[in-house]
């Protein structure tokens, strides 16, 4: 059986800490935990699967702003983490209010540690029962995998070779296309829990598809819902639903669901096999991925419906929901009749669009401003390349925009509260606004960029440091608005007079007004510099 957030926290060695579940009344005691990780770090969301027990000493969380803190809680509830336990009493002497009433928002559970115990040891005790308990899944789902193996080879159908998984997990089973048709379905003998299993029922209100569209899991009433993708030849063809009832056991039907994805993959390309055209634009991608020779690329592109020497862009998406993103991306250009070729390579959705030879710049900016409008409500970033002249320059303009997605989470790290990006929606973010950082990470290294940004702004970042003024964040603002002292007041929300009093002060800092001097470019540099790792 699963091992619960109840158990863990009735165990001695995180007992000891005296833990307090928030929201007060709350019940999570049922809660599966399949792992406990600690850190400090405000942007683990990504690195976690969900399901686990986040240990954190409040040391980060109590220097963090208001909206950093929420947006902190949010991204854990989003990735689906069974609980977030928090020390208190030290850096943090309490849970601030802000972080509790989100968790509440987005019923995630906060476990307040009230004494100090040691990490280590409470991730060594809990993570080697968890361990003991892993065994026993992944005997049971290769059990079940071979014997999923055995239907396949005599040639049974998806609801048969389903009907195993149904079986072992004691959960209703169901197996869809990309875009929600029911393709097999199977359930456990004596199945009550209220829900039908068969087509048309979906996911809480997802169409079929449901909110974590590249797997996970997450409740609805009466149980657990998990979702598995299911790739042929790097081109999703399917996803499995498993439907958890409360009295069974979560996380075995995750590890077999999981286990699993092999054995239907191979059902689904014996009972419908993907075409040659999506087989081509995903055996495209993956060149592309691996930065293949040119040769093998021009090799590939035609039978994807590209043009050896047509000019392309590559986008780098990174979404909550990728592949209801892939979706929404590639019927908006099927429907324009653009060519493109879509692959998702982990987290992350790249996909290769074509463009006509003819005012191909237009065009860029064109697509840019249609997916910025793309129908749906979409949690991502699309980052856009720039223009490959053919697809031998595929793989630079994805470097490209994988680039400008790792500068805007720098910019974001080290902008103001005010000036922070929003941490939700739909963002396009365009790889050529970022064609100096791009330069700087790739051509110069660490120290050089450091020694230059030092001797163009010592001053100003001393002042900064000394004095918690923003007086670099807004030389940043003026010089990237061409120097208009009206727009940068604006954007950074002060009032004309205010904003003349600092650019006073950065010019006495810099050596005097720039403005007509060979000094502004070196300036503008070193200020888009600052901040790189």
């Amino acid at each position: 059986m699963s091992v619960f957030l109840g158990e863990i926290l009735a165990h001695p060695a995180l007992a000891a800490a005296d833990p307090l579940v928030h929201p007060q009344g709350v019940v999570a005691d049922a809660q599966p935990v399949r792992w406990v990780h600690s850190s400090e770090v405000l942007d683990i969301a990504p690195l976690l699967r969900g399901g686990e027990l986040l240990l954190c000493g409040g040391i980060t969380l109590a220097t963090a702003t208001p909206g950093r803190r929420k947006d902190y809680v949010r991204e854990l509830a989003q990735k689906g983490i069974a609980a977030l336990a928090v020390e208190t009493g030290g850096a943090l002497p309490a849970i601030p209010e802000d972080m509790l009433r989100t968790a509440e928002e987005f019923g995630l559970p906060i476990v307040e540690l009230r004494k100090v115990v040691p990490f280590v040891g409470v991730m060594q005790a809990i993570n080697s029962m968890l361990v003991s308990e892993s065994v026993g899944h992944l005997q049971q789902a290769d059990a079940a995998t071979r014997a999923m193996a055995a239907e396949l080879a005599h040639g049974a159908s998806l609801d048969k070779i389903l009907g195993v998984l149904a079986g072992i997990t004691r959960s209703a089973v169901k197996l869809t296309s990309p875009w929600g048709v029911t393709m097999g379905s199977a359930a456990p003998e004596g199945w009550s829990n209220g829900v039908d299993a068969e087509a048309g029922e979906g996911t809480a209100d997802d169409d079929g598809n449901g909110p974590r569209g590249h797997g996970g899991f997450y409740p609805v009433a009466g149980g657990t819902v998990l979702t598995v993708d299911i790739p042929v030849r790097g081109v999703l063809m399917g996803r499995l639903e498993v439907r958890v009832p409360q009295a069974a056991d979560v996380a075995l039907a995750q590890v077999a669901g999981e286990r699993a994805e092999d054995i239907l993959g191979l059902a689904l390309l014996q009972h419908t096999p993907p075409g040659l055209h999506a087989l081509a634009g995903a055996e495209l991608m993956r060149a592309v991925l691996n930065s293949s020779p040119e040769w093998r690329l021009e090799q590939l592109a035609p039978g994807a419906g590209f043009p050896t020497d047509s000019p392309a862009v590559v986008a780098a998406i990174h979404a909550a929901s990728p592949q209801e993103l892939r979706g929404a991306v590639e019927t908006f250009l099927g429907t324009r009749r653009i060519p493109c070729a879509a692959y998702l390579d982990d987290a992350e959705l790249v996909v290769m669009i074509g463009l006509s030879c003819n005012d191909t710049l237009g065009e860029r900016r064109q697509l840019m401003e249609s997916l910025r409008s793309l129908e749906g409500d979409h949690d991502a970033v699309i980052a856009v390349g720039p223009l490959a002249g053919g697809v031998a320059e595929a793989a630079w303009s994805l470097a490209e925009a994988r680039r400008a997605l790792e500068v805007r989470q720098i910019r974001r790290r080290n902008a103001s509260a005010r000036r922070r990006f929003p941490a939700r929606g739909l963002v396009v973010v365009d790889a050529e606004d970022a064609a100096v950082e791009s330069l700087s990470l790739t051509c110069l290294d660490a120290t050089a960029r450091e020694a230059f940004v030092n001797r163009q702004l010592r001053a100003v970042l001393e002042h900064d440091a000394q004095r918690q003024s923003q007086l670099l964040e807004t030389l940043q603002v003026w010089l990237d608005s061409g120097c208009n002292t009206a727009q940068s007041a604006r954007e950074l929300h002060l009032e004309r007079q205010s904003m003349h009093h600092r650019l006073q002060r950065i010019f006495e800092l810099c050596g005097g007004d720039p403005r007509g001097t060979g000094r502004l470019a070196a300036l503008h540099l070193a200020a888009r510099m600052a901040g790189l790792p």
